[in-house]
C-alpha cells in the first residue's frame, strides 16, 4: 500500500467509501447483515481510512461502521474515520451538535478528518470554521476538510482554518475531469492539500473501454484496478471505492500497489 502524508498525517491511497452501507439516503436496516459484513471483510483485507458521512442512511452508516469496528477488535489508534458535515447543518452552533451526534452513533471519542460535505448558497465559512476549529481545538476533531468545493470556496476554506487543510474531496477518475478544468486539483497539488477521489469508478465505461481493456490485460490486472491505480499513482490524490464483494474490495486495495508508467498514466487520461 501507498499512502500519502500532510502536514504529518498519513493517509492510504486507497480508503473505504461507506455509502450505501446502512441505506442510501434513508436507513435500511433490512441490509444491517450485508453492511455489517461489508466493513468486516474490508477490515479482514487491510482497509484502515472509511469514509462515511451524518446523510448517509440518515446517520445510519456511522451506525454500522462504529458497530463492526468495535466488532473488530482492531484498536481505534490504527483506524481512521472521516466523516461529513451536511449542508444545511453549516452555522456554528449546528456544527458542533452534528459532529458530537456522529461521534455518538460511531461510539467514537474524536475523527480523525471531518469535511463539510457540500456548501450551502449563503453559506458563512467564518462561521462554519469556528465551529470546525473549535472541534479541533477540543480533540473531538484531528483535522478538517471539504468536499465538493470549486477552487474560489477552496481558496477561503484555507484561509478560515486554523490548522492546515487535509483535502478537497470530489468526483474524479478517468471520464470526469471536472477538477481538472475548474483548477482545483491543480491548486491541490500546488498547496499541499489532498484531492480525494470519491466515485472513482464509472463501472460501464470502465467495462466498455477497448483501450482501458487492453491496457489491464497487458499488466494482468484489471480494468478497475487500473481506473483506480490511474488516480493513485498521481501525486496527492487518494480514493475511497466501496464494494460489498470482499474479492472486490481486495483488488481495489491491492490497486494502490500498481506502477503506471508517465507514459501510461497519460495514455489513460486521453480516454
Amino acid at each position: 500500500m501507498r499512502y500519502e502524508t500532510i502536514n504529518n498525517f498519513t493517509l492510504p491511497k486507497v480508503g473505504f467509501g461507506t455509502w450505501r452501507i446502512g441505506g442510501e439516503t434513508f436507513a435500511d436496516r433490512n441490509s444491517d447483515e450485508r453492511s455489517m459484513a461489508a466493513i468486516r471483510s474490508a477490515l479482514d483485507v487491510g482497509y484502515t481510512h472509511f469514509d462515511t458521512a451524518e446523510f448517509y442512511a440518515q446517520g445510519h452508516a456511522e451506525e454500522v461502521l462504529g458497530q463492526a469496528i468495535r466488532a473488530s477488535g482492531v484498536a481505534r489508534e490504527k483506524i481512521l474515520v472521516t466523516s461529513k458535515v451536511w449542508m444545511s447543518h453549516l452555522r456554528y452552533a449546528d456544527v458542533l451538535t452534528s459532529c458530537e451526534a456522529s461521534l455518538r452513533r460511531l461510539g467514537l471519542d474524536y475523527l480523525d478528518l471531518y469535511l463539510i460535505h457540500w456548501p450551502s448558497v449563503g453559506m458563512n465559512l467564518a462561521d462554519t470554521f469556528k465551529g470546525l476549529n473549535q472541534l479541533v481545538r477540543e480533540g473531538k476533531v484531528r483535522h478538517l476538510g471539504v468536499s465538493n468545493f470549486n477552487l474560489k470556496q477552496l481558496k477561503t476554506s484555507v484561509e478560515q482554518s486554523e490548522t492546515p487543510l487535509v483535502t478537497n474531496q470530489c468526483s474524479y477518475c478517468i471520464p470526469d475531469w471536472t477538477v481538472v478544468k475548474n483548477g482545483v486539483l491543480e491548486y491541490c497539488q500546488q498547496n499541499n492539500i489532498l484531492l480525494t477521489a470519491y466515485s472513482p469508478l464509472k463501472h460501464r465505461y470502465v467495462a466498455g473501454n477497448k483501450d482501458l481493456l487492453a491496457m489491464a490485460a497487458q499488466k494482468g490486472v484489471t480494468p478497475q484496478q487500473l481506473a483506480l491505480a490511474w488516480l493513485t499513482s498521481q501525486k496527492g490524490v487518494i480514493t475511497i471505492p466501496m464494494s460489498f464483494n470482499p474479492a472486490h474490495q481486495l483488488e481495489n486495495l491491492q490497486a494502490a500497489d500498481i506502477v503506471l508508467s508517465a507514459e501510461e498514466i497519460e495514455f489513460l487520461r486521453r480516454k
